[in-house]
Protein backbone atom coordinates (compact mmCIF):
# COMPACT_ATOMS: atom_id res chain seq x y z
CA UNK A 1 0.00 0.00 0.00
CA UNK A 2 1.64 3.11 -0.92
CA UNK A 3 1.83 6.70 1.21
CA UNK A 4 -0.79 8.08 -1.26
CA UNK A 5 -3.06 5.33 -0.85
CA UNK A 6 -2.92 5.31 3.29
CA UNK A 7 -3.32 9.15 3.18
CA UNK A 8 -6.37 8.75 0.40
CA UNK A 9 -9.51 9.05 2.00
CA UNK A 10 -10.91 5.35 1.87
CA UNK A 11 -14.27 4.50 0.29
CA UNK A 12 -16.71 3.95 2.88
CA UNK A 13 -16.89 0.54 4.24
CA UNK A 14 -20.76 0.03 2.93
CA UNK A 15 -19.91 0.65 -0.44
CA UNK A 16 -16.25 -0.83 -0.72
CA UNK A 17 -18.26 -4.35 0.79
CA UNK A 18 -20.94 -4.06 -2.00
CA UNK A 19 -18.10 -3.92 -4.62
CA UNK A 20 -15.39 -6.18 -3.71
CA UNK A 21 -17.21 -8.65 -1.91
CA UNK A 22 -18.76 -11.68 -3.99
CA UNK A 23 -21.44 -12.24 -1.76
CA UNK A 24 -22.53 -8.73 -2.48
CA UNK A 25 -23.33 -9.43 -6.32
CA UNK A 26 -26.28 -11.65 -5.79
CA UNK A 27 -27.91 -8.36 -4.81
CA UNK A 28 -27.96 -6.38 -7.94
CA UNK A 29 -29.60 -3.11 -6.78
CA UNK A 30 -26.97 -2.89 -4.10
CA UNK A 31 -23.80 -3.01 -6.52
CA UNK A 32 -25.17 -1.02 -9.25
CA UNK A 33 -26.41 1.70 -6.52
CA UNK A 34 -22.80 1.51 -5.00
CA UNK A 35 -21.35 2.29 -8.40
CA UNK A 36 -23.49 4.96 -8.78
CA UNK A 37 -22.42 6.65 -5.76
CA UNK A 38 -18.90 6.16 -6.25
CA UNK A 39 -19.15 7.56 -9.71
CA UNK A 40 -20.71 10.74 -8.53
CA UNK A 41 -18.53 11.18 -5.38
CA UNK A 42 -15.34 9.19 -5.40
CA UNK A 43 -14.92 8.11 -9.08
CA UNK A 44 -11.03 6.76 -8.09
CA UNK A 45 -10.39 5.87 -4.49
CA UNK A 46 -9.03 2.89 -2.35
CA UNK A 47 -10.67 0.67 -0.99
CA UNK A 48 -9.88 -0.90 1.96
CA UNK A 49 -11.36 -3.97 3.85
CA UNK A 50 -10.43 -6.33 6.03
CA UNK A 51 -9.21 -9.42 4.21
CA UNK A 52 -8.33 -7.68 1.00
CA UNK A 53 -5.21 -5.99 -0.38
CA UNK A 54 -5.89 -2.13 -0.69
CA UNK A 55 -6.94 -1.28 -4.07
CA UNK A 56 -8.26 1.42 -5.87
CA UNK A 57 -11.77 1.12 -7.43
CA UNK A 58 -11.88 2.81 -10.79
CA UNK A 59 -15.48 2.99 -12.06
CA UNK A 60 -15.83 5.73 -14.92
CA UNK A 61 -15.73 4.15 -18.81
CA UNK A 62 -13.06 7.03 -19.64
CA UNK A 63 -10.82 5.72 -16.50
CA UNK A 64 -11.17 1.84 -17.31
CA UNK A 65 -10.34 2.62 -21.35
CA UNK A 66 -7.38 4.46 -20.15
CA UNK A 67 -6.26 1.80 -17.95
CA UNK A 68 -7.16 -1.24 -20.01
CA UNK A 69 -5.40 0.60 -23.06
CA UNK A 70 -2.16 0.73 -21.51
CA UNK A 71 -0.46 -3.15 -21.14
CA UNK A 72 2.88 -1.84 -20.56
CA UNK A 73 1.93 0.88 -17.88
CA UNK A 74 -0.46 -1.57 -16.17
CA UNK A 75 0.40 -4.80 -16.22
CA UNK A 76 -1.73 -7.65 -15.35
CA UNK A 77 0.50 -10.58 -14.22
CA UNK A 78 2.58 -8.90 -11.63
CA UNK A 79 -0.05 -9.67 -9.30
CA UNK A 80 -3.30 -11.96 -9.48
CA UNK A 81 -5.60 -10.28 -12.36
CA UNK A 82 -8.52 -11.14 -9.84
CA UNK A 83 -8.70 -9.52 -6.87
CA UNK A 84 -8.68 -12.60 -4.25
CA UNK A 85 -9.00 -12.35 -0.61
CA UNK A 86 -5.26 -12.16 0.86
CA UNK A 87 -6.09 -16.09 2.80
CA UNK A 88 -7.34 -17.80 -0.32
CA UNK A 89 -4.46 -15.62 -2.22
CA UNK A 90 -1.78 -16.80 0.02
CA UNK A 91 -3.18 -20.30 -0.32
CA UNK A 92 -2.89 -20.09 -4.26
CA UNK A 93 0.44 -18.78 -4.17
CA UNK A 94 1.39 -21.49 -1.66
CA UNK A 95 0.28 -23.69 -3.77
CA UNK A 96 2.40 -22.07 -6.72
CA UNK A 97 5.76 -22.08 -5.42
CA UNK A 98 4.57 -18.76 -4.60
CA UNK A 99 4.24 -16.90 -7.57
CA UNK A 100 1.39 -15.29 -7.97
CA UNK A 101 0.56 -16.69 -11.96
CA UNK A 102 -1.65 -19.53 -10.77
CA UNK A 103 -3.09 -19.73 -14.45
CA UNK A 104 -0.74 -19.38 -17.60
CA UNK A 105 -4.08 -18.09 -19.76
CA UNK A 106 -3.54 -14.85 -21.60
CA UNK A 107 -5.33 -12.82 -18.64
CA UNK A 108 -2.12 -13.90 -16.59
CA UNK A 109 0.45 -12.41 -19.21
CA UNK A 110 1.90 -9.04 -20.04
CA UNK A 111 3.75 -7.73 -23.10
CA UNK A 112 5.51 -9.21 -25.37
CA UNK A 113 4.38 -12.91 -24.02
CA UNK A 114 0.81 -12.14 -24.28
CA UNK A 115 0.70 -11.30 -27.99
CA UNK A 116 2.77 -13.96 -28.79
CA UNK A 117 0.01 -16.58 -27.50
CA UNK A 118 -2.56 -14.22 -27.72
CA UNK A 119 -1.46 -14.74 -31.93
CA UNK A 120 -1.87 -18.52 -31.66
CA UNK A 121 -5.46 -18.03 -31.80
CA UNK A 122 -6.51 -14.81 -33.01
CA UNK A 123 -6.96 -15.45 -36.52
CA UNK A 124 -9.45 -18.54 -35.68
CA UNK A 125 -11.73 -15.93 -33.55
CA UNK A 126 -11.63 -12.77 -36.32
CA UNK A 127 -15.28 -12.10 -37.80
CA UNK A 128 -14.20 -13.60 -41.42
CA UNK A 129 -13.65 -16.95 -39.67
CA UNK A 130 -16.43 -17.58 -37.52
CA UNK A 131 -18.59 -16.44 -39.89
CA UNK A 132 -17.96 -19.76 -41.10
CA UNK A 133 -19.16 -21.70 -38.95
CA UNK A 134 -22.69 -20.16 -38.84
CA UNK A 135 -24.42 -23.17 -40.48
CA UNK A 136 -22.84 -25.11 -37.55
CA UNK A 137 -24.05 -23.07 -34.48
CA UNK A 138 -27.23 -22.67 -36.51
CA UNK A 139 -28.17 -26.25 -36.21
CA UNK A 140 -27.50 -26.51 -32.80
CA UNK A 141 -29.62 -23.47 -32.08
CA UNK A 142 -32.38 -25.53 -33.78
CA UNK A 143 -31.80 -28.19 -31.88
CA UNK A 144 -31.81 -26.06 -28.42
CA UNK A 145 -35.25 -23.74 -29.56
CA UNK A 146 -37.17 -27.21 -29.69
CA UNK A 147 -35.67 -28.43 -26.49
CA UNK A 148 -36.94 -24.89 -24.85
CA UNK A 149 -40.32 -25.08 -26.74
CA UNK A 150 -40.67 -29.15 -25.11
CA UNK A 151 -41.02 -26.83 -21.78
CA UNK A 152 -45.06 -26.29 -21.27
CA UNK A 153 -45.62 -22.44 -21.29
CA UNK A 154 -43.00 -22.43 -17.91
CA UNK A 155 -39.50 -23.16 -17.05
CA UNK A 156 -36.33 -21.30 -16.10
CA UNK A 157 -34.92 -19.77 -18.79
CA UNK A 158 -31.39 -20.08 -17.48
CA UNK A 159 -31.17 -23.19 -15.68
CA UNK A 160 -32.80 -25.39 -18.32
CA UNK A 161 -31.40 -23.52 -21.38
CA UNK A 162 -29.23 -20.57 -21.33
CA UNK A 163 -26.73 -22.87 -19.63
CA UNK A 164 -26.80 -25.59 -22.29
CA UNK A 165 -26.96 -23.89 -25.69
CA UNK A 166 -23.22 -21.94 -25.48
CA UNK A 167 -21.75 -25.19 -23.43
CA UNK A 168 -22.88 -27.05 -26.71
CA UNK A 169 -21.69 -24.66 -29.12
CA UNK A 170 -18.10 -23.57 -27.64
CA UNK A 171 -17.67 -27.73 -27.03
CA UNK A 172 -18.77 -28.76 -30.72
CA UNK A 173 -15.96 -26.35 -31.83
CA UNK A 174 -13.25 -26.65 -29.65
CA UNK A 175 -13.50 -30.71 -29.44
CA UNK A 176 -14.89 -31.89 -26.43
CA UNK A 177 -17.02 -34.94 -26.82
CA UNK A 178 -21.01 -33.70 -26.08
CA UNK A 179 -20.81 -36.82 -23.31
CA UNK A 180 -18.47 -34.24 -21.34
CA UNK A 181 -20.62 -31.79 -21.18
CA UNK A 182 -22.32 -32.60 -18.15
CA UNK A 183 -18.89 -32.11 -16.38
CA UNK A 184 -17.94 -29.24 -18.16
CA UNK A 185 -20.50 -27.28 -16.67
CA UNK A 186 -19.88 -28.35 -13.46
CA UNK A 187 -16.01 -27.69 -13.56
CA UNK A 188 -16.78 -24.37 -14.90
CA UNK A 189 -20.13 -23.36 -12.04
CA UNK A 190 -17.37 -24.69 -9.75
CA UNK A 191 -14.57 -22.72 -11.36
CA UNK A 192 -16.55 -18.91 -11.21
CA UNK A 193 -18.35 -20.08 -8.29
CA UNK A 194 -15.88 -19.64 -5.65
CA UNK A 195 -18.12 -16.80 -3.89
CA UNK A 196 -20.90 -18.82 -3.82
CA UNK A 197 -22.43 -21.35 -1.61
CA UNK A 198 -24.61 -22.82 -3.92
CA UNK A 199 -21.49 -23.14 -6.88
CA UNK A 200 -18.50 -23.60 -4.95
CA UNK A 201 -16.82 -26.91 -4.80
CA UNK A 202 -17.13 -28.83 -1.24
CA UNK A 203 -13.91 -28.55 0.68
CA UNK A 204 -13.23 -29.85 3.98
CA UNK A 205 -12.12 -27.12 5.39
CA UNK A 206 -14.49 -24.28 5.92
CA UNK A 207 -12.11 -21.50 6.81
CA UNK A 208 -10.74 -17.79 4.89
CA UNK A 209 -8.99 -20.23 2.51
CA UNK A 210 -11.66 -22.54 1.25
CA UNK A 211 -12.27 -20.35 -2.10
CA UNK A 212 -8.39 -20.85 -2.74
CA UNK A 213 -8.57 -24.20 -1.60
CA UNK A 214 -12.10 -24.73 -3.81
CA UNK A 215 -10.81 -23.24 -6.69
CA UNK A 216 -7.25 -24.93 -6.90
CA UNK A 217 -9.22 -28.81 -6.60
CA UNK A 218 -11.34 -27.56 -9.64
CA UNK A 219 -8.31 -26.66 -11.78
CA UNK A 220 -6.90 -29.68 -11.20
CA UNK A 221 -9.42 -31.62 -12.17
CA UNK A 222 -9.56 -29.23 -15.52
CA UNK A 223 -6.19 -29.59 -15.77
CA UNK A 224 -6.23 -33.06 -15.79
CA UNK A 225 -8.80 -33.68 -18.04
CA UNK A 226 -7.50 -31.66 -21.10
CA UNK A 227 -3.77 -32.62 -20.56
CA UNK A 228 -5.29 -36.23 -21.64
CA UNK A 229 -7.44 -34.42 -24.15
CA UNK A 230 -3.86 -32.46 -25.35
CA UNK A 231 -1.79 -35.71 -25.78
CA UNK A 232 -4.86 -37.23 -28.02
CA UNK A 233 -4.78 -34.36 -30.78
CA UNK A 234 -1.04 -34.54 -30.71
CA UNK A 235 -1.49 -37.85 -31.62
CA UNK A 236 -4.26 -37.44 -34.11
CA UNK A 237 -5.04 -33.87 -34.83
CA UNK A 238 -8.29 -32.56 -35.89
CA UNK A 239 -9.98 -29.85 -37.12
CA UNK A 240 -10.75 -28.12 -33.64
CA UNK A 241 -9.89 -25.54 -31.71
CA UNK A 242 -8.06 -28.03 -29.39
CA UNK A 243 -5.73 -29.55 -31.90
CA UNK A 244 -4.72 -26.18 -32.90
CA UNK A 245 -3.46 -24.80 -29.64
CA UNK A 246 -2.13 -28.83 -29.00
CA UNK A 247 0.17 -28.54 -32.22
CA UNK A 248 1.43 -24.74 -31.99
CA UNK A 249 5.13 -24.42 -31.69
CA UNK A 250 7.44 -21.93 -31.15
CA UNK A 251 10.53 -22.83 -32.28
CA UNK A 252 10.01 -26.29 -33.07
CA UNK A 253 9.39 -26.91 -29.72
CA UNK A 254 5.20 -27.12 -28.78
CA UNK A 255 3.92 -24.90 -26.14
CA UNK A 256 4.38 -25.67 -22.52
CA UNK A 257 1.67 -27.70 -20.66
CA UNK A 258 0.91 -24.93 -18.27
CA UNK A 259 0.43 -22.69 -20.95
CA UNK A 260 -1.94 -24.75 -22.97
CA UNK A 261 -3.78 -25.81 -20.19
CA UNK A 262 -4.36 -21.74 -19.59
CA UNK A 263 -5.57 -21.68 -22.74
CA UNK A 264 -8.11 -24.79 -22.51
CA UNK A 265 -9.50 -23.51 -19.17
CA UNK A 266 -9.35 -19.89 -20.85
CA UNK A 267 -11.36 -21.28 -23.98
CA UNK A 268 -13.87 -23.57 -21.85
CA UNK A 269 -15.26 -22.23 -18.89
CA UNK A 270 -15.16 -17.78 -19.83
CA UNK A 271 -16.26 -19.47 -23.59
CA UNK A 272 -19.62 -20.38 -22.69
CA UNK A 273 -20.53 -18.94 -19.01
CA UNK A 274 -20.34 -15.24 -19.99
CA UNK A 275 -22.26 -16.12 -23.02
CA UNK A 276 -24.89 -17.82 -21.06
CA UNK A 277 -24.88 -14.99 -18.66
CA UNK A 278 -25.50 -12.18 -21.50
CA UNK A 279 -28.25 -14.76 -23.55
CA UNK A 280 -29.77 -14.69 -19.85
CA UNK A 281 -29.94 -11.33 -19.96
CA UNK A 282 -30.86 -10.86 -23.84
CA UNK A 283 -34.32 -12.95 -22.39
CA UNK A 284 -34.55 -10.60 -19.18
CA UNK A 285 -34.85 -7.48 -21.21
CA UNK A 286 -37.57 -8.75 -23.01
CA UNK A 287 -39.58 -10.63 -20.62
CA UNK A 288 -39.72 -6.80 -18.72
CA UNK A 289 -40.15 -4.89 -21.46
CA UNK A 290 -42.92 -6.64 -23.52
CA UNK A 291 -42.91 -3.34 -25.96
CA UNK A 292 -39.04 -4.33 -27.08
CA UNK A 293 -40.28 -7.98 -27.14
CA UNK A 294 -42.53 -6.86 -30.04
CA UNK A 295 -40.15 -5.06 -31.39
CA UNK A 296 -37.42 -7.62 -31.88
CA UNK A 297 -39.73 -10.04 -32.60
CA UNK A 298 -41.43 -7.79 -35.34
CA UNK A 299 -38.16 -7.23 -36.93
CA UNK A 300 -34.90 -9.19 -36.38
CA UNK A 301 -32.57 -6.81 -38.00
CA UNK A 302 -33.06 -5.76 -33.87
CA UNK A 303 -31.66 -8.39 -32.88
CA UNK A 304 -27.55 -7.90 -33.09
CA UNK A 305 -28.65 -4.58 -31.30
CA UNK A 306 -30.22 -6.82 -28.58
CA UNK A 307 -26.97 -8.46 -28.00
CA UNK A 308 -24.54 -5.88 -27.89
CA UNK A 309 -27.27 -4.64 -25.17
CA UNK A 310 -27.45 -7.79 -23.15
CA UNK A 311 -23.69 -7.54 -22.69
CA UNK A 312 -24.02 -4.38 -21.42
CA UNK A 313 -26.63 -4.69 -19.11
CA UNK A 314 -25.34 -8.21 -18.01
CA UNK A 315 -21.60 -7.03 -17.83
CA UNK A 316 -20.89 -10.83 -16.92
CA UNK A 317 -17.01 -9.99 -16.57
CA UNK A 318 -17.62 -8.16 -13.50
CA UNK A 319 -13.54 -6.51 -12.93
CA UNK A 320 -10.00 -7.69 -13.70
CA UNK A 321 -7.22 -6.11 -11.84
CA UNK A 322 -3.91 -4.02 -13.03
CA UNK A 323 -1.34 -2.83 -11.29
CA UNK A 324 1.23 0.41 -12.07
CA UNK A 325 4.42 -0.44 -13.15
CA UNK A 326 5.81 2.73 -12.37
CA UNK A 327 4.35 6.04 -10.75
CA UNK A 328 1.70 7.88 -12.94
CA UNK A 329 -1.66 9.94 -12.51
CA UNK A 330 -4.99 8.82 -13.63
CA UNK A 331 -8.10 11.51 -13.28
CA UNK A 332 -6.25 13.69 -10.70
CA UNK A 333 -4.82 10.91 -8.25
CA UNK A 334 -1.02 9.88 -7.89
CA UNK A 335 -0.96 6.30 -8.45
CA UNK A 336 2.31 4.89 -7.40
CA UNK A 337 4.10 1.91 -9.47
CA UNK A 338 3.13 -1.15 -7.29
CA UNK A 339 -0.70 0.16 -6.31
CA UNK A 340 -3.61 -2.31 -7.63
CA UNK A 341 -6.58 -0.99 -9.69
CA UNK A 342 -9.76 -2.72 -10.06
CA UNK A 343 -11.62 -2.14 -13.26
CA UNK A 344 -15.55 -2.44 -12.54
CA UNK A 345 -16.87 -3.19 -16.07
CA UNK A 346 -20.44 -3.34 -14.94
CA UNK A 347 -19.66 0.25 -13.75
CA UNK A 348 -17.92 1.62 -16.80
CA UNK A 349 -21.42 0.16 -18.60
CA UNK A 350 -23.68 2.06 -16.75
CA UNK A 351 -21.48 5.37 -16.71
CA UNK A 352 -24.15 8.44 -17.27
CA UNK A 353 -21.75 10.40 -19.19
CA UNK A 354 -21.62 7.78 -21.68
CA UNK A 355 -24.79 6.09 -22.01
CA UNK A 356 -28.44 8.19 -21.78
CA UNK A 357 -30.61 6.47 -19.07
CA UNK A 358 -27.67 3.75 -18.32
CA UNK A 359 -30.09 2.08 -16.15
CA UNK A 360 -32.85 1.10 -18.73
CA UNK A 361 -32.72 -2.11 -20.66
CA UNK A 362 -33.31 -0.17 -24.44
CA UNK A 363 -32.63 -2.75 -27.10
CA UNK A 364 -32.15 -0.37 -29.91
CA UNK A 365 -29.89 1.29 -27.83
CA UNK A 366 -27.10 3.36 -30.11
CA UNK A 367 -24.30 4.50 -29.58
CA UNK A 368 -23.59 1.49 -27.65
CA UNK A 369 -20.00 1.78 -26.97
CA UNK A 370 -20.12 -0.74 -23.92
CA UNK A 371 -17.26 -2.51 -22.24
CA UNK A 372 -18.60 -5.79 -21.83
CA UNK A 373 -15.82 -7.55 -23.97
CA UNK A 374 -13.07 -5.27 -22.26
CA UNK A 375 -10.59 -3.05 -24.22
CA UNK A 376 -7.03 -2.56 -25.07
CA UNK A 377 -4.91 -5.53 -25.76
CA UNK A 378 -6.51 -8.23 -23.38
CA UNK A 379 -10.11 -7.27 -25.18
CA UNK A 380 -11.66 -11.02 -24.97
CA UNK A 381 -10.39 -12.93 -28.11
CA UNK A 382 -13.95 -14.62 -28.58
CA UNK A 383 -16.39 -11.70 -28.54
CA UNK A 384 -17.38 -12.27 -32.39
CA UNK A 385 -18.02 -16.02 -31.84
CA UNK A 386 -20.16 -14.87 -28.46
CA UNK A 387 -21.83 -12.24 -30.64
CA UNK A 388 -22.35 -14.69 -33.46
CA UNK A 389 -23.99 -17.58 -31.26
CA UNK A 390 -26.00 -15.42 -29.25
CA UNK A 391 -27.46 -13.94 -32.46
CA UNK A 392 -28.09 -17.28 -34.05
CA UNK A 393 -30.03 -18.20 -31.59
CA UNK A 394 -32.56 -15.13 -30.90
CA UNK A 395 -32.89 -14.98 -34.71
CA UNK A 396 -34.08 -19.18 -34.45
CA UNK A 397 -36.35 -18.48 -30.82
CA UNK A 398 -38.02 -15.05 -31.46
CA UNK A 399 -40.41 -16.02 -34.06
CA UNK A 400 -41.77 -19.53 -31.92
CA UNK A 401 -42.42 -17.13 -29.05
CA UNK A 402 -45.92 -15.16 -28.55
CA UNK A 403 -45.27 -13.67 -25.40
CA UNK A 404 -42.71 -13.83 -22.59
CA UNK A 405 -42.54 -12.60 -18.93
CA UNK A 406 -40.90 -13.54 -15.96
CA UNK A 407 -42.26 -16.16 -14.05
CA UNK A 408 -40.41 -15.24 -10.57
CA UNK A 409 -37.52 -13.27 -9.90
CA UNK A 410 -34.37 -13.31 -11.09
CA UNK A 411 -31.27 -14.93 -9.21
CA UNK A 412 -27.70 -13.97 -9.84
CA UNK A 413 -24.03 -16.00 -8.98
CA UNK A 414 -22.32 -14.68 -5.35
CA UNK A 415 -19.28 -13.47 -8.05
CA UNK A 416 -17.26 -10.29 -8.06
CA UNK A 417 -15.24 -11.64 -10.89
CA UNK A 418 -16.96 -13.96 -13.32
CA UNK A 419 -20.78 -13.95 -12.98
CA UNK A 420 -24.54 -12.98 -13.60
CA UNK A 421 -27.87 -14.53 -13.94
CA UNK A 422 -28.17 -18.04 -12.14
CA UNK A 423 -31.83 -18.44 -12.32
CA UNK A 424 -34.64 -16.76 -14.18
CA UNK A 425 -37.93 -18.09 -14.14
CA UNK A 426 -40.43 -17.51 -17.13
CA UNK A 427 -43.68 -17.90 -18.96
CA UNK A 428 -44.16 -18.06 -22.43
CA UNK A 429 -46.79 -18.45 -25.25
CA UNK A 430 -45.67 -20.07 -28.04
CA UNK A 431 -46.80 -19.06 -31.70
Amino acid sequence: MSSDQQNHELIPEDIAKAVILPTSYADEERVYSAFKWLRANMPLAVAKLDGYDPVWIVTKNKDVMAVGRNANLFHNADFSPKLLDQASDAYLREMNGGSHRILSSLSYMDPPEHGKFRSITSNWFLPGRVSKLEAQIRAIAKESVETLLSFDGECDFHRDFAHYYPLRVIMSLFGVPREDEPMMLRLTQEYFGTGDANQRRKVDQEDAAAAGRAWHATLQDLYGYFNNLSAQRRAEPRDDLLSLIANTRFDGEYIGEAEANGYYVAIATAGHDTTSSSTSSAMFGLATNPDQFVDVKGDLSAVPSLIDEAVRYGAPVKHFTRNATEDTELRGQKIRAGDRLMLCYPSANRDEEIFTDPDRFDCRRTPNKHMGFGFGPHMCLGQHLAKLEMRILYEELMPHLASVELAGEPQYVQSNFVGGVKSLPIRFRKV
